[in-house]
């Protein structure tokens, strides 16, 4: 019997419908499955999935969650943590860029996502490597930090607040030297035209001028764009990257960090012309974005070994499908397995090309959703696969654009491909849990009615379908539950560090 897990990223449970798009739209198969099947609340923020308290969840923790089967620490509160106890400041990578600066007569480079986000970096993290720059006896002329301005997991324009604050607490030990978007400084989808900009602007000061932060921000906003879309712009008196200088990247969350990083470490890197460059420069990540033979930078907090769900079936010799559109695929791939790259043994992938002819995904809310459906109906009437697993990114992607009326027809969209698969499900005798990995497009509208685009505290569904366990009953519980429940429905022991349990109670 094939075991079918289905994340619908960014889909979590909120009853207010002026804020829930899934309820404004008309979404008859999922209210019929929830009528007809067992289900449950589940966890996805917060220390339900290692984050802080509070903390809104997202598609990597998610993921490493759902995969694990226990509650992993997240690089967040992990790193602060170290903050706190004051180890980070004696940590050897950080300390030894900083030496290697300061005998080359370099610059140190910080590159970071700032605001209260807390999906991808944090100002906490910022300040602190700031200080320990300071520490090691490097004067704030030669501590430079260029700033990507959220806008997604922050309002839409809160940058002009926050930004001013967070370089204040500098308190005159670093400054601003470049401001850029996310949408450039950030993309995952290898548009790269879009690295390209910020990449000129760190690297050759080629960008907008502006005389502060504060000036490009204000100036990004008198032409419309929000936070995410600042266009790449260069402080006055910025200078260009040297031979001598190093770039310590301080996202904690490796996807959207990686392709900005490649252009800075790679010296066969061939994705766009960097001119004269690469200048030889020391670099340090945060976490590990990729596997060193991959990416060989410094890495300061190196990654936590999880013997991941899917290793666990490869060892027992069980057949696994991984299926995801461009947007999510690391996430059911490297995420889902633990932060392992590789294919495990019979583990097969399935990469469907995300819509690259849209800026943004409002303007095509059905995104690849259709033929993601296409592959998971003929792998569940094949059953050729013990377990499969898959990836809607629809409630999420469109969730994060704050555009009301396209969330519902991605969510309506979405409505249509569970009805293929559920009839695919009971016509082949499987199984099929849907899940998701964070909240998003529940809440498009915050209190006041203006659009929303972050990521929520909601807690997500749990759902199975199937007519061997139509009966059942649920437990709420957390996504670290999940992979141990996907066990059970497989008829095999719960892996050896899963410490989560069966949602199944009777």
């Amino acid at each position: 019997m094939t075991v079918l897990l289905v994340v619908l990223d960014g889909f979590g449970l909120n009853d207010d419908p002026s804020r829930n798009a899934l309820l404004a739209a008309s979404m008859w198969n999922w209210r019929r499955i929830l009528d007809e099947s067992p289900h449950c609340r589940l966890g996805a923020s917060g220390e339900a999935v290692g984050l802080p308290v509070g903390q809104m969840g997202n598609s990597e923790v998610g993921h490493l969650n759902l995969g694990a089967g226990f509650r992993v620490l997240q690089d967040l509160p992990r790193i602060t943590a170290a903050i706190d106890d004051g180890s980070f400041f004696a940590n050897e990578t950080l300390t030894a860029i900083c030496r290697d600066v300061i005998a080359s007569g370099g610059r140190l480079h910080l590159l970071g996502l700032v605001g209260p986000g807390g999906v991808h970096a944090v100002d906490e993290h910022i300040v602190a490597m700031v200080e320990l720059a300071h520490r090691s006896g490097l004067p704030a002329d030669r501590v430079l930090f260029h700033a990507f301005t959220d806008g997604r997991d922050t309002p839409p324009r809160s940058a002009a607040t926050f930004l001013p604050a967070l370089e204040a607490s500098f308190a005159g030990h670093a400054r601003i030297a470049t401001v850029s978007g996310r949408y450039y400084a950030m993309d995952r989808d290898s548009r790269w035209e879009r690295t390209k900009r910020a990449y000129d602007a760190i690297v050759d000061g080629h960008g907008l001028p502006v005389a502060s932060a504060a000036e490009a921000v204000a100036a990004a906003y008198a032409r419309g764009s929000g936070d995410e879309f600042i266009e790449p712009s260069v402080v006055a008196g910025t200078p260009s990257l040297a031979p001598g200088d190093a770039v310590i990247h301080l996202n904690f969350r490796a996807d959207r960090a990686r392709q900005l990083t490649h252009a800075l470490a790679l010296a066969d890197f061939d994705a766009f012309d960097r001119g004269d460059r690469p200048i030889p420069l020391d670099i340090a990540t945060l976490t590990e974005y990729q596997a060193a033979d991959e990416l060989p930078v410094r890495v300061a907090f190196g990654p936590l070994i999880i013997d991941s769900l899917a290793a666990h079936l490869s060892r027992l010799g069980m057949r696994q499908l991984h299926v995801a559109e461009t947007e999510k695929y690391a996430h059911v791939t490297y995420f889902f397995n633990g932060g392992v790259e590789e294919p495990f043994a019979d583990e097969e992938r399935i990469l469907v090309p995300s819509n690259r002819e849209v800026a943004t995904y409002d303007l095509a809310p059905e995104m690849s959703a259709g033929p993601i459906t296409d592959h998971l109906v003929a792998a569940v009437e094949r059953g050729e696969h013990d377990f499969i697993v898959a990836n809607y990114a629809n409630p999420d992607m469109v969730g994060h654009t704050g555009v009301w009326s396209a969330a519902v027809t991605a969510a309506e969209y979405i409505d249509a491909c569970l009805g293929r698969l559920t009839r695919a499900v009971v016509g082949a005798g499987a199984v099929m849990a849907i899940t998701a990995d964070h909240g998003n497009i529940e809440e498009m509208r915050d209190a006041a009615g203006n659009p929303q685009t972050k990521h929520t505290t909601s807690p997500v569904p749990f759902v199975l379908v199937g007519d061997e366990y139509e009966d059942v009953v649920l437990r709420d519980g957390s996504l670290a539950d999940v992979a141990p429940t996907l066990c059970e429905l497989l008829g095999i022991p719960a892996g050896p560090q899963m410490t989560g349990t069966s949602l199944i109670e009777a």
